[in-house]
Parts: C-alpha cells; sequence; structure tokens
C-alpha cells in the first residue's frame, strides 16, 4: 500500500513538471507555487481537477504578495507593489485584466468560479498592514492576521470546489487561524537571524522575554514557554476545526489538507520540547507528499 502511494505521488509529481514548463501562465502560477509554497502546491495536487488551476492561481497571488515584504527595501515600494495586485483585483472584476500571469489567471479563477471579490482584497489589505516591521501586539492580533489572510485564501479554495456554507468556513476560519501562527513560529529562526521578532507581545511579556532572547537564539525556559502558549493556540484552532468536522461537506475536506504539514510540524516541535531553534525543525520532510496523499484518501482533516 505504502509503495502504490509513493508511486502515485511520484507519478503525479513529474506530470506536474511537465505542466510547469509549458511556457503558459497557467504555468508560470504552478511554478511559482511549488518554489515558494511547497505545502501548499501538495495541497493543490489533491484537489479535483476543476478546481487545480483556479486554486493554484489563488496560491500564486498569496505568494506573491507574501513576498512584497522581504523583496522591497523600502516601505513605499512595498506599498506600491500592493496597489498594483488592489488594482489588479478591481480590473479583473471590471473585465480589464492587466497582462500579468497570475492577473490572468485568477481572472479566470473569479469568471469560472464566480470568487467572491472580498476574500481577494481583504488578503490584499492585510498584507498591506503587515509592511511595518512590527511584532503582533497580541495574540489576538495575529490570529486577525491569519483569519484575513490564510482564512480568507482558504474560503476562495472552498469556493473553487463549490462549497458555500456556513459550517465549512467555519471549519476554515479556524483552520487558517492555525495555520497563519504556525507561520509565524516556523518564520521565528528566519527573523531572529535579521534581528527582528514579530512574536505576540502580550505573550512575551506573560513569561518575561525580550526581543533580544531571541535574536541570540535562548533556549531558557521562558522562552520556550512562548513558544508553548504560542503553539497551543493553534493547537486549539485544529480542534475546533475537528469538532463539527460532521457538519461539513465531504467536498470541502480537500481544501483542508493542510492540516497534514500544519500537524506535522507541531509534532516535530513537541518533540523539539519547543526549541524554536532546533535543527530539526528546519529540516526538509521528505514523506511530506507521502502523508498528504494518505490523508486525501481517509476523507478527513
Amino acid at each position: 500500500m505504502a509503495g502504490r502511494a509513493v508511486l502515485r505521488v511520484q507519478v503525479v509529481l513529474s506530470r506536474c513538471n511537465t505542466r510547469g514548463n509549458s511556457g503558459s501562465a497557467a504555468g508560470y502560477c504552478l511554478d511559482l507555487v511549488r518554489k515558494r509554497d511547497y505545502e501548499g502546491f501538495l495541497c493543490t495536487l489533491l484537489l479535483p481537477p476543476g478546481s487545480q488551476t483556479s486554486a493554484f492561481a489563488l496560491r500564486a497571488l498569496n505568494v506573491e504578495l507574501s513576498q512584497v515584504k522581504d523583496s522591497v527595501s523600502q516601505r513605499n515600494l512595498g506599498l506600491m507593489r500592493m496597489q498594483f495586485w488592489r488594482d489588479a483585483v478591481q480590473e479583473i472584476y471590471s473585465g480589464n485584466t492587466p497582462h500579468h500571469p497570475v492577473a490572468l489567471e485568477l481572472s479566470k479563477a473569479v469568471q469560472k468560479h464566480k470568487l467572491t471579490k472580498r476574500w481577494l482584497t481583504r488578503i490584499v489589505d492585510e498584507r498591506e498592514n503587515n509592511l511595518d516591521n512590527r511584532a503582533y501586539g497580541s495574540l489576538k492580533d495575529l490570529e486577525t492576521y491569519a483569519e484575513n489572510t490564510q482564512s480568507s485564501l482558504l474560503y476562495l479554495i472552498l469556493e473553487t470546489l463549490d462549497v458555500r456554507d456556513v459550517h465549512s468556513d467555519h471549519a476554515a476560519s479556524h483552520i487558517g487561524k492555525a495555520h497563519g501562527i504556525i507561520t509565524c513560529l516556523r518564520a521565528v529562526p528566519y527573523h531572529s537571524s535579521r534581528r527582528q521578532v514579530f512574536l505576540p507581545v502580550d505573550i512575551c511579556m506573560l513569561h518575561g522575554t525580550s526581543q533580544e532572547d531571541f535574536i541570540r537564539c535562548s533556549q531558557e525556559k521562558n522562552v520556550k514557554d512562548v513558544i508553548f502558549d504560542v503553539a497551543s493556540q493553534a493547537h486549539v484552532h485544529l480542534e475546533h476545526a475537528r469538532s463539527f468536522k460532521r457538519k461539513v461537506q465531504g467536498k470541502a475536506f480537500a481544501a483542508f489538507n493542510i492540516t497534514v504539514a500544519l500537524d506535522s510540524y507541531l509534532k516535530k516541535l513537541r518533540k523539539a520540547d519547543f526549541n524554536i531553534f532546533h535543527p530539526s525543525l528546519q529540516r526538509k520532510n521528505t514523506l511530506l507528499p507521502l502523508y498528504f496523499y494518505v490523508r486525501s484518501w481517509k476523507k478527513t482533516y
């Protein structure tokens, strides 16, 4: 069983290598997601064929927006990039799509699935608000950011699956929040190497930690306690999402495969005793494609 699953994953990845090199707008989006959001890439491979291309366009937009903060040297340049995408969304809905591969594919997705404009503009607005190099004031602030970005993305992916109901959206909200929190945790070593700390200030103050503790990669108990508290909130959101799984449409489950990667990271973090700087947390999980494939057959999240 495991051998056949591995072979199936290898075949799918091989086909995507061919598709991604086609030079088309769709190929551009697929390549961008594969290179910059590998877990999102694996999730999208497991969507039904009628949703895949649209989901790759949505995830490509998410990648474009997420890269702005680290790719510009001045905030004004970042604001200009964000304004381009805000205008692009407006133009897509007015029938005047700009000639950019992601915008072109996004326009097709909007037309095909009647995607809700509000979710797209909310992602752009929140990414722009996050251009300031400031830590989250509270865990609630981090959750709000995650809701407006990762959860909004999941709402859109659900729409590509023709799922529009309150229970699926409720699950997407919690999973998106968990995803945003875990993304913040995973970025701690990178940000610390750049003398930046974005962890919630209220949790850091609660445990008496300073920015310098993270910048010097401290492994003291109070630093681990901060990580434990933040990670625990991600776990709570995942449990909430699963608590009403029976009310969620079966075809919505495919949109939630990202929980495979989230569960995997939290498990590794617990094994590392919440030492966010442990080398094991930086290593790529080569079995992740297999885990995604197996989860997709279990019809759960």
